[in-house]
């Protein structure tokens, strides 16, 4: 077999079985590691997992772009074909194999038996939040994101000789410098994509309207869960920045708490609102004596015994809660949006501020919060056509008073 997928027939009866794993080493060091079939570790990857640590990036990140590479290896495994002689013809069918097949569905972590199909149909609109369920097919983000993370793969065993010499993920317009020919006036747009990388939909972020907020708050059961989402909502901060405050990140005295932030790993003060400390302070009240409580140890903690710090798991379970006594299916990145939309929103808050409380690199990523939402432009427009029913609309302002006949025969009898 020589590794190319001709015409499509071999690519739609193509078997990619679930081999090999990511898995979690505990290692300062080397914290993942992908592994073959036969439990090998693949050194390939190894290497480019230490070079990611070597540049700064987070665990996180490391995990994200293992199991990218996980999909790809899993492809040139089925199909036979070593990682170093994959060619272009390989790349491009990985992509149209991921932009195609179904995502695999896994076996429950706890029990091992695959999960049967739930009651909401993939791919359905939620009747109240308007968000779609994940669907069959892996999103246009998750294929891109996939597409970039190989591409790089190949890029630094290119560099560090242990590769192929030539990268099966070319890039769409190789050797062109990067905005040659940009139009000063225009922003800057994403050049260098990759050849085969899919084009996805501009998505708009959403948020949670101040209505649904105050039911999604009024369903939490405890002072613990009031107080994260009275910070998440104030502060703008992630998820798993919050989650990871220490008792001494809290200062009520300045209003603030200390993160730290996911990319630059900067330790960063963020304004809170009252609100959020007076949950707090109940949900600390409460706890005191039961959970430990020195400056280093952790603020959340979860309710039952035995107790542990909280997780991001254990967050999104207690929201997700909430969220079904609703029907709706917020996650808790909406509520970085919503506190995002509510201080952009805000006249008298300069943007820039805005940029400097949600840890944004570039101030374009902040103006997308600026534009209106779909229900403040349905809500504006309702809004005019009911101020038309009720009559002609007022005079503009800087009319300078003139009378209504004046106005009547200068404009020919237009209704103002």
């Amino acid at each position: 077999m020589d590794g190319s997928v001709e015409g499509g027939g071999d690519l739609a009866g193509l078997q990619v079985p679930l081999v090999g794993a990511l898995r979690a080493t505990g290692s300062l060091f080397d914290p993942f590691e992908l592994v073959d079939a036969a439990g090998e570790r693949v050194g390939a990857v190894t290497e480019f997992l230490r070079e990611l640590q070597g540049r700064g990036r987070a665990e996180g990140t490391q995990e994200s772009y293992g199991r990218d590479l996980l999909r790809w290896f899993r492809f040139v495994w089925a199909l036979e074909v070593p990682w170093a002689q994959a060619t272009r013809i390989e790349a491009r069918d990985f992509v149209r194999w991921l932009q195609v097949a179904d995502k695999p569905r896994r076996p429950h972590w706890r029990t091992g038996a695959v999960p049967a199909p739930g009651a909401v149909a993939p791919g359905t609109a939620n009747a109240v939040t308007g968000r779609r369920s994940p669907g069959v097919k892996y999103a246009a983000s998750t294929v891109a994101h996939t597409e970039t993370v190989a591409r790089e793969f190949y890029d630094y065993h290119l560099h560090a000789g242990s590769g192929p010499v030539v990268n099966p993920f070319p890039l769409a317009r190789p050797g062109r410098r990067a905005h040659a020919h940009h139009n000063p006036m225009e922003p800057f747009g994403r050049e260098r994509a990759g050849l085969y990388r899919p084009r996805g939909a501009r998505r708009v972020p959403k948020q949670i309207p101040d209505g649904m907020f105050d039911e999604l708050f009024a369903r939490l059961r405890s002072d613990r869960d009031r107080a994260l989402l009275a910070f998440w909502v104030s502060t703008g901060a992630r998820a798993s920045e919050l989650l990871g405050l220490t008792v001494a990140d809290a200062d009520p005295g300045c209003q603030t708490v200390r993160v730290v932030r996911k990319g630059s790993r900067a330790v960063q003060p963020l304004p809170a609102s009252t609100d959020a400390f007076v949950w707090l302070r109940l949900y600390q009240a409460r706890t005191a004596g039961l959970v430990p409580a020195g400056p280093d140890d952790p603020v959340w903690w979860t309710r039952r015994a035995p107790v542990r710090p909280l997780g991001y798991d254990a967050a999104r379970a207690m929201f997700g809660r909430a969220n079904g006594l609703l029907g709706a299916n917020w996650t808790l990145h909406h509520l970085r949006h919503t506190a995002s939309y509510r201080m952009a929103r805000d006249p008298l808050m300069p943007l820039t501020d805005v940029q400097w409380v949600l840890g944004h690199a570039h101030l374009t990523t902040t103006q997308i919060y600026v534009n209106p939402t779909a229900e403040d432009v349905v809500e504006g427009v309702l809004a005019h056509h009911r101020r038309r029913a009720q009559g002609p609309l007022p005079p503009p302002p800087g009319t300078g008073g003139y009378r209504p006949e004046s106005l009547e025969v200068l404009f020919g009898g237009r209704a103002w």
